[in-house]
């Protein structure tokens, strides 16, 4: 087989055949969350590891995590954290064999996306009303 034959070869079905949808999508969120969290337990512990290191580690950190890019990241730790519940929930039901009807599916996966939407921000407007 010579290197340029491959180009013949058709894309993988998925390209071809699936169209973009809400299900998919919070598929995909899942998973792009969970990666997230993960992140975000870093920053947790580098934000623990500081308050061990001493009062100018933890300044360091404090200074950081209350710049803008800080609250950003930790906006977007909270959204991933509100969507893998949530998206953990209906998975919850999906185990007990409920909820795999396609409309329904559907409509729950944009009530999902909907709901850690609300609970972020809920959640930034409760800290900031403190």
């Amino acid at each position: 087989m010579s290197a340029g034959s491959n180009d013949a070869r058709p894309l993988s079905p998925h390209l071809q055949v699936w169209r973009w949808h809400a299900t998919m999508a919070t598929s995909i969120l899942h998973r792009a969350s969970g990666v997230a969290m993960y992140a975000g337990a870093l920053l947790l512990t580098a934000w623990l590891l500081s308050i061990a290191a001493g009062p100018d580690a933890y300044a360091a950190a404090e200074t950081f995590l209350l710049s803008w890019a800080g609250r950003g990241i930790l906006f977007a730790f909270t959204g991933a954290a509100m969507f893998h519940m949530f998206n953990g929930i209906r998975h919850l039901f999906w185990d007990a064999g409920k909820g795999f009807a396609p409309g329904f599916a559907s409509g729950v996966s944009v009530v999902i996306i909907l709901a850690a939407a609300a609970a972020t921000v809920a959640i930034w407007f409760a800290a900031y009303a403190v």
